[in-house]
């Protein structure tokens, strides 16, 4: 038993040993080795090692050499981001997202397909697996290795199983094992997770996080959630899902939320939420030179506001209230050092973002509020970057780089 331990203990030392490599090499790359020893804190021999394994799996290369400050020249080394792809896959409501990425996050390729009205889990894995089989034939390039796959879907994902829980459009009569039987028949690690949380964890790999131990992201869609990051790690909890503040009452004679509540944050600043508000203020008499009963969606909308249209600058008002009293809540619980808004809502960013911080100014400790920055997201391609974002995760932890280096 002891023994096994040891290997144990082993092989977690190695996979942690790479990862903080390779994480070292991603991040501040070009970078020699003597520069990562003095980092990491490991022996140069250990990092001769590491980087030896690196290269030749093909994960980093060596490029020009850096100036000598003595001695012989130091080679600098940075990850390879070309030669390896990944598969994402977003699972919605009503549409699928496919796509490809490298490992620089650069979209190679992206396909949306209408979801089949599907009555179990097993129907819709059929047609996921037979679509992705398709997709992958027609786009892999040759000259490039798929390494894994992730996917992201508006429900609740148990990490330690990997298996969805919980999905608003399809009744599930046990957890559903979806990341496992594509890993099993595509023979790629996959990995798994909840969409916002996931978008969360891309914003700081990718986006206005990137500068942050601690951050707050909230999507605003057909939907309302949050992702929560502290100390560079997206934050789950024991029970693998947080960040549901879409669903903190703010009307209590509000309408009925589909979780069964009422006057739900999200039954008041969803897309279909202000949308449907419009059009009761125009069914009402009020009138808008922007805004028509035909044309009331959420872009026509924030056009509107940004045109100075009294009835839409009221009702964006009116959400970013709302919206600052949820937050409020959150900034006094986490205390970020930074709130990201996303969603198409931020195009009449100049109205919401005020009617926001005057809200949070009332409402949230001063101290946390004084130098806590309101941004928009950064982040491209937003229906699959999270879905990146888990196989990122994996790579910079170790799971994924131990398993690529043991193949």
């Amino acid at each position: 038993m002891r023994d096994n331990h040891q290997i144990a203990n082993i092989d977690f030392v190695k996979q942690t040993n790479s990862a903080v490599v390779y994480k070292l090499i991603d991040q501040q790359g070009p970078i020699s080795r003597i520069q990562i020893s003095e980092l990491s804190q490991l022996a140069p021999a250990s990092v001769t090692k590491i980087t030896r394994n690196l290269l030749a799996r093909g994960l980093i290369k060596e490029v020009a050499q850096q100036e000598s400050t003595g001695g012989r020249k130091a080679t600098s080394i940075i990850v390879e981001s070309k030669a390896f792809h990944s598969i994402l896959v977003h699972l919605g409501t009503k549409q699928m997202t496919l796509a490809i990425m490298n490992l620089s996050s650069e979209l190679l390729k992206k396909e949306i397909l209408d979801l089949p009205d599907c009555q179990s889990a097993v129907e819709m894995e059929q047609f996921l697996i037979a679509h992705l089989a398709r997709f992958i034939e027609k786009n892999q390039r040759k000259n490039a290795a798929l390494i894994a796959i992730g996917i992201t879907v508006p429900g609740f994902v148990d990490v330690k199983t990997n298996c969805i829980q919980y999905l608003p459009h399809l009744s599930l009569s046990e957890p559903w094992d979806l990341a496992n039987h594509l890993a099993e028949y595509f023979q790629l690690m996959t990995f798994i997770g909840h969409d916002v949380r996931s978008l969360a964890l891309a914003e700081h790999y990718f986006g206005a996080t990137k500068d942050c131990y601690d951050s707050l992201l909230l999507r605003i869609h057909r939907g309302v959630g949050a992702g929560i990051v502290i100390n560079h790690e997206i934050f789950l909890g024991y029970k693998n899902n947080v960040g549901e503040i879409g669903h903190i009452q703010v009307d209590p004679l509000g309408k009925r939320c589909l979780c069964g509540n009422v006057g739900c944050l999200e039954t008041v600043v969803s897309n279909e939420a202000i949308e449907e508000k419009m059009l009761g203020l125009l069914e009402e008499g009020y009138k808008s030179k922007w805004i028509s009963l035909e044309s009331h969606d959420i872009e026509a909308i924030c056009n509107a506001v940004n045109k100075h249209d009294i009835v839409a600058v009221n009702l964006i008002e009116h959400v970013g209230t709302q919206i600052g009293r949820v937050l409020a809540m959150s900034v006094n619980m986490f205390n970020p050092e930074k709130i990201v808004i996303s969603g198409e809502i931020t195009q009449a960013q100049n109205v919401l973002f005020s009617a926001i911080h005057r809200t949070l100014d009332n409402l949230a400790l001063p101290a946390f509020v004084k130098n806590t920055p309101l941004v928009v997201s950064e982040l491209q391609n937003e229906d699959v970057i999270g879905a990146f974002a888990l196989i990122k995760q994996a790579l910079l932890d170790g799971r994924l780089l131990q398993h690529l280096l043991s193949e």
